[in-house]
Parts: structure tokens; C-alpha cells; sequence
């Protein structure tokens, strides 16, 4: 059994993934919670809610990290002892949704607190999580970097690209993960097989809003002024306001923007594709716009397309909710791999790429 500590957990779409995964036949190849960290407290009340209700006030620390006191004397590492390790490290300043700081931005350093826990702790294994754009933030040498100081703290690593769609998430994410084993246990880890490789494969946006009845928990409807309503009815699915032909008949309804004209703004899904990637936006336009109706998604819906649970409940505002579902890793997509560590581990073959995707020399 594998007990998992996080830091940065989010709302718990790395642990959902995590407490979920299953290997049929072997009990003893699974994962529960340990110990995890956020900063914000609406957040962290989420977790507590729908990962670890019976020892919430021990268990999860609220606060920046910055102020964590990473000792082996610390109440909360010592009395929820751990051999397994998570960090979705914050991705603002690696994201390639505008300005783009890399490591030397507010959160580019905060991978450092996850390599102090690896270097201090030495748990069995770990996952990582960043956006795409850490592969080139401040021209292609921070990964490298990051890298090196996972490495050198013990572990052989296994950096893949995944894209989420290939394995049945109805969006399209694409997320670095990076798994980490320590050197001393003599095992080899394998990205798994995409599930759905073909994009005709692709799980829809629609199956995933249709297939089963929307539940009332944080399915508040969106305030829609009727100015929007009137510009979403020209825009048709998959379009946005700048490239619907109906539009350019109405200048009255038209954007005003100078510059970049972002895709995401007043963008329709598209009910025969995955979703486009779901943030934690969603001032000026950048909601993400229902492929029928004229308003934009509830934060159920958008939960539906990071595949939580419709039985986990988001803690908070709506917009802090909001926040909370964009920040996380969809969890079925989290499942997969864990699921493919805990096989690693236990020796169980499975159905793999022959490497990852991302080049890294353990040497």
C-alpha cells in the first residue's frame, strides 16, 4: 500500500485519480491519503470534503508553502508518515496563455519545496505535473533544469507528454507528467497505451454532457446579459467572435479588441470534438460556451470534462469553484498512471508505450 503526500494537491484530481486507481486481483497495490498542502482555503475545504473526511484537521495544511516548515519534525509529516509523493507544481508562470515568466516569475521557483520533500523524505516514487509550456519556458532551459534537480535528488525519471484525449477524457489537455522512481528500487516505468489513439476514438464533448443527467451540486446556471445571448446565436459550434461569418453582420455585437484575438473569447464547443482545454478563467469571454444552448458552461459541466465525480462537491464561490475545476488534472487521466505505477511496482505487465515521449538521460 502506498501512502500518498501532496503538495499543491488543488481541489484533488491528482488524488481522486490517485485513491481510484485499481489493479483487479492485487489489494495490497493501491493508494491512499496521506498528507496534503494548498494555499487557498476554499480549496483546501474541498479536499477535506472529498478526500480524507476523517482526518481532515490533521492532515491537510493550509497555507503557502513558502511557510511550511519541511522537517522530519513537522506534526504533519511525522504523524502522517508517507512513501509516496505528488506535486502539481503551480503552472503560471510556464503557461502559454500569456506572459510567460518561466522560473523566474512568482511560481516558476516553487518546484524547489516539491525536491526538498524528495531529497528529505525519499519516497518510493513520485508524480509531477506542469503545463506543456514548461518544455520551452525561458527558452527551453527550465525543464532541463527542473529535471536535473529531480534527478539529483535520487530518483530515474520519466517525463512524458500526455495528451488527455488519447486516453478518453473528453478534452483536450495536454499536460508534462513526470514520474519519478528512486534509484534503488530496480524497476522500469512505461507511459501507458493511449486508450482512444484514433481522434475518431476522441470522447465528445456532448457524450460527456449527455450521457448521463447533470446533478444539482455546483450546477448553478450562468448570468448571461442579453448582449451576449444575442452574439452567442450568430456564433456556431466550434466558432468564436471573431471568425463567426454571422457576426461580420453585426458590427453592433462585434468585439472592439486590438492585438491578439485569443480563440478561447465567446468560443462555441464543438459537439463532435472534445473540449478545448478548461482554465480557470473566465472573465472577458473566456468561459467555455455550450455547442447549443446560448450561455456558457455550469461548473458541473466543466467538471463533467475534467471527469471528477458527480458526487464530488467544490467548496466555495462560484467563481472560486470555477478556479478550483480549471487548475486541476481531469482525474480519469490522472487514474491511468497511477494505475500504471502501481503495476510497475508490483511487477504486473500492461499496455504500453515502448518510451516516453520526452528525451531525459538518467545518468
Amino acid at each position: 500500500m502506498y501512502r500518498l503526500g501532496e503538495l499543491f494537491s488543488g481541489p484533488g484530481g491528482l488524488a481522486c485519480g490517485a485513491m481510484t486507481a485499481h489493479v483487479p486481483g492485487h489489494d495490497d497495490l493501491k493508494i491512499v491519503h496521506a498528507w496534503a498542502n494548498d494555499f487557498d482555503p476554499s480549496t483546501c475545504e474541498t479536499y477535506r470534503h472529498n478526500i480524507c473526511k476523517n482526518d481532515a484537521d490533521t492532515s491537510v495544511y493550509c497555507g503557502d508553502v513558502r511557510k511550511l516548515d519541511i522537517s522530519k519534525d513537522n506534526p504533519l509529516f511525522k504523524d502522517n508518515p508517507f512513501n509516496a509523493f505528488a506535486f502539481g507544481f503551480p503552472c503560471n508562470d510556464f503557461s502559454t496563455v500569456g506572459e510567460k515568466k518561466g522560473i523566474h516569475g512568482t511560481y516558476g521557483p516553487l518546484f524547489s519545496y516539491g525536491v526538498k520533500v524528495l531529497k528529505l523524505f525519499q519516497p518510493d516514487w513520485f508524480v509531477a505535473e506542469n503545463v506543456s509550456g514548461l518544455s520551452s519556458a525561458n527558452d527551453g532551459g527550465t525543464f532541463p533544469m527542473i529535471l536535473r534537480e529531480m534527478h539529483g535528488a535520487g530518483y530515474q525519471l520519466y517525463p512524458h507528454l500526455y495528451k488527455f484525449e488519447e486516453y478518453g477524457v473528453p478534452q483536450a489537455r495536454h499536460r508534462i507528467i513526470i514520474v519519478g522512481i528512486r534509484n534503488d528500487i530496480d524497476k522500469i516505468f512505461y507511459p501507458p497505451a493511449p486508450t482512444t489513439p484514433d481522434p475518431k476514438q476522441y470522447k465528445t464533448c456532448k457524450q460527456a454532457l449527455e450521457e448521463k443527467p447533470i446533478p444539482n451540486i455546483n450546477n448553478e446556471m450562468p448570468r448571461m446579459t442579453q448582449r451576449v445571448v444575442e452574439r452567442l446565436k450568430l456564433i456556431g459550434e466550434g466558432e468564436n467572435a471573431f471568425n463567426a461569418p454571422a457576426l461580420k453582420e453585426r458590427p453592433d455585437l462585434q468585439l472592439k479588441v486590438k492585438g491578439a484575438k485569443i480563440s478561447q473569447i465567446y468560443r462555441r464547443l464543438d459537439s463532435k470534438r472534445p473540449s478545448y482545454t478548461v482554465t480557470g478563467s473566465g472573465g472577458g469571454g473566456t468561459h467555455i460556451y455550450h455547442y447549443k444552448e446560448n450561455r456558457a458552461l455550469t461548473n458541473r459541466e466543466r467538471a463533467r470534462l475534467q471527469t471528477f465525480p458527480d458526487d464530488f462537491e467544490f467548496k466555495g464561490t462560484k467563481e472560486n469553484v470555477r478556479r478550483q475545476i480549471g487548475m486541476a488534472v481531469p482525474c480519469d487521466g490522472a487514474r491511468q498512471i497511477f494505475e500504471a505505477i502501481l503495476k510497475t511496482m508490483g511487477g504486473i505487465d500492461y499496455p504500453h508505450l515502448d518510451k516516453c515521449n520526452i528525451d531525459f538521460k538518467n545518468k
